[in-house]
Parts: C-alpha cells; structure tokens; sequence
C-alpha cells in the first residue's frame, strides 16, 4: 500500500505523513518504482525509514534488485526424493 502524500506536511524534522514521519530515501533505492517525489525530497512510497530496510541486505521492498537466493545446500526430503526418483523424475 503506497503511502498518499497528497496529505503531507512538511515540518522541521522532516516530511509527516498521517503522524508518521518520513526519511528520505538512501543511494541504494535509485531505480526503484515505490519512490515518490514530495516539495523536492524523495520518499519510499512504503516504508518510512528506507535505510533500515538496507541494513542486513537488499530491500524487500525493492523494484529494482531482488534477494539473491541462499548459497549451500537446501534441504530435500528423503521420502519425497526416492519417490521422485522412482517416478524418473529429476
């Protein structure tokens, strides 16, 4: 849900939407679809506080970048492994 700033207020702490207030986005959002432009800053139209979302890796929220998938071994289920393979399956 994007957040409408059509009932933002600017004050001195910085752009307040609805009571929540709202940090502009970090170098890592550039390209993203979520940003929204207001009175000359840039916000995520999702979250409030976009560097807390880059903290441990990329943004869940993010447009332009996706997680990359876990590195090592996944876990495969001995029951349903020998049935694939019985079935011919990979």
């Amino acid at each position: 849900m994007a957040v409408d700033f059509s009932n933002a207020v600017k004050t001195d702490d910085g752009v307040q939407v609805n009571g929540v207030l709202m940090n502009q986005i970090v170098e890592k959002c550039d390209g993203c679809d979520r940003i929204q432009e207001f009175e000359g800053g840039k916000y995520c139209g999702t979250y409030p506080q976009p560097a807390v979302k880059w903290r441990l890796g990329v943004c869940n929220f993010s447009t332009h970048m996706k997680a990359a998938p876990a590195k090592g071994k996944t876990k495969v289920n001995p029951l349903k492994a020998s049935k694939r393979s019985a079935k011919g399956g990979r």
